[in-house]
C-alpha cells in the first residue's frame, strides 16, 4: 500500500478584491500603473477586471500543476477561505482530475491578508484504500508565552502574548487503510526585505525559528520526546527558509552559470540537526532539488527549495527508495532551468505570467508501516 501525499503554495487563492492600491502604490498592479486613473471608483473597476481576466488562466494552470501531482492528500498553502477552496477545486481541479478532493479542511489563521493553510483529500487512495479523519487541530492560537519562546530577537514589534505561527500549523490525524499518520501543514514567515539595508531573511531568521521550535514542541508532546521521531508524521508546507541554494550568474543574453552554495544557516536546522525529521528532497541531485526562483535583477538571483515534505525519521527509514518529484511545468519563463532540466510549460504560460505559481508543488509516495 503506498499513499501519495504532495504540497503547494498555490498563491493568492482569493475570493476578494483588493482596491487598496489606488491610495498605495506599492499595492497596485504594475499594469494599471501604465494608466492614467482618476477616480477611485474607475480604478476599482479595472482592478476588478484586471483580477478576473487574469485569474481563469492562472487556476487553470494551478490546476494542471496539482493533477500531475497525481496525490492523494494536497497540502496547500494561501488558501483565502473555505469558500474559494471550493469553488476551486469543483471549478477547475476536478475538471483536471476527473474524481474530486471531496474531504476539505481549512481553519482560519493568523496571516493579515486572510491567506491560509488547507488540506484536500481523496476518499480512497489509488489503491483502494479508505483515507479517514480521525481530527483535525488548529494551533494558530499559540503564543510565544505559551511555549516559552519569547526573545528580544524576534523584533521590537513582538510581544511575549503574540501569537508564534504568522499563519498556523493545522494537525491531521488520519487512518490509511487503517494505519496511522499524522499530517502537519504549516506556511512560516517570510523573508520579507530588511529595512535600512539589513538582509530580509537574517532579519526575520528568528520568527521562523520560534515557528520550527513551536512545530516541534507540538510533535514531541504529543507523541513523547523519545518516541516521536519513530512515529508516522510528515510536516508539510512553504517554510521561507533553505539550508543551500544554487547561486545563478549571468543573464538571459549571455547564458547563466548554476554555483550550489550548501551549509547555510536556516531555522530549518532545528528540525533536521539532530535527525528529527529528514528533507528526503537531498536524495535528489545538488543542482534538481530547487522548488522557487528568487530575482532581484541579475546582481541577487538564485534557486532555493522553499517547499518541503519532511518526513519522520522512521517513516524514513521505511522508505529508503522514497524520492519526492517536483512538477515545474508551470514555472513561468524566466525561471532559469539548470542544463538538463528543461520541462515542456502547459500552454499559455508566459514570461512573467500566467503561471501556476512561483512555487512548484513537491509529491512523494510513501509505504506507511
Amino acid at each position: 500500500m503506498t499513499l501519495r501525499i504532495a504540497s503547494f503554495n498555490i498563491e493568492n487563492l482569493v475570493a476578494r478584491f483588493d482596491f487598496t492600491g489606488f491610495r498605495n502604490q506599492l499595492r497596485s498592479d504594475r499594469v494599471l500603473k501604465l494608466f492614467e486613473i482618476r477616480s477611485e471608483v474607475d480604478y476599482q473597476r479595472l482592478e476588478a477586471a484586471r483580477v478576473v481576466a487574469a485569474t481563469d488562466d492562472t487556476r487553470q494552470l494551478s490546476a494542471l500543476a496539482i493533477a500531475d501531482t497525481d496525490a492523494d492528500i494536497l497540502c496547500l498553502q494561501e488558501v483565502d477561505n473555505m469558500e474559494a477552496l471550493k469553488a476551486f477545486e469543483y471549478g477547475y481541479l476536478f475538471r483536471m482530475v476527473g474524481s474530486g478532493y471531496r474531504q476539505k479542511y481549512l481553519v482560519e489563521g493568523n496571516d493579515s491578508r486572510g491567506i491560509d493553510v488547507a488540506v484536500l483529500m481523496r476518499e480512497e487512495t489509488r489503491h483502494g484504500e479508505r483515507i479517514e479523519v480521525q481530527d483535525v487541530k488548529s494551533h494558530a492560537a499559540l503564543t510565544y508565552h505559551d511555549l516559552n519562546l519569547y526573545t528580544p530577537a524576534l523584533g521590537p514589534n513582538l510581544q511575549p502574548q503574540d501569537r508564534i505561527f504568522k499563519r498556523d500549523c493545522l494537525e491531521l490525524d488520519l487512518l490509511i487503510g487503517g494505519r496511522p499518520l499524522t499530517v502537519y501543514v504549516v506556511h512560516f514567515k517570510s523573508m520579507t526585505n530588511g529595512r535600512d539595508g539589513a538582509d530580509g531573511r537574517a532579519s526575520t531568521m528568528p520568527v521562523r525559528e520560534a515557528e520550527v521550535r513551536a512545530v516541534r514542541h507540538i510533535i514531541e508532546n504529543r507523541f513523547g520526546r523519545d518516541h516521536a521521531r519513530e512515529r508516522n508524521f510528515v510536516i508539510c508546507g512553504d517554510m521561507n527558509d533553505y539550508q543551500e541554494r544554487i547561486d545563478v550568474i549571468g543573464d538571459r543574453r549571455h547564458g547563466y552559470e548554476f554555483a550550489p552554495r550548501d551549509g547555510l544557516a536556516s531555522a530549518l536546522d532545528i528540525f533536521s540537526q539532530d535527525g528529527f525529521v529528514e528533507n528526503v528532497m537531498r536524495r535528489r541531485d545538488v543542482f534538481d532539488r530547487w522548488t522557487l526562483y528568487h530575482a532581484r535583477g541579475p546582481e541577487e538571483q538564485h534557486l532555493c527549495q522553499l517547499d518541503y515534505i519532511w518526513l519522520s525519521a522512521g517513516l524514513a527509514r521505511a522508505n529508503p527508495k522514497a524520492v519526492p518529484d517536483i512538477i515545474r511545468n508551470g514555472q513561468p519563463f524566466r525561471t532559469p532551468f539548470p542544463p538538463g532540466q528543461a520541462v515542456e510549460r502547459y500552454p499559455r504560460i508566459g514570461w512573467d505570467r500566467p503561471k501556476a505559481s512561483d512555487h512548484c508543488p513537491v509529491a512523494i509516495s510513501l509505504h506507511l508501516p
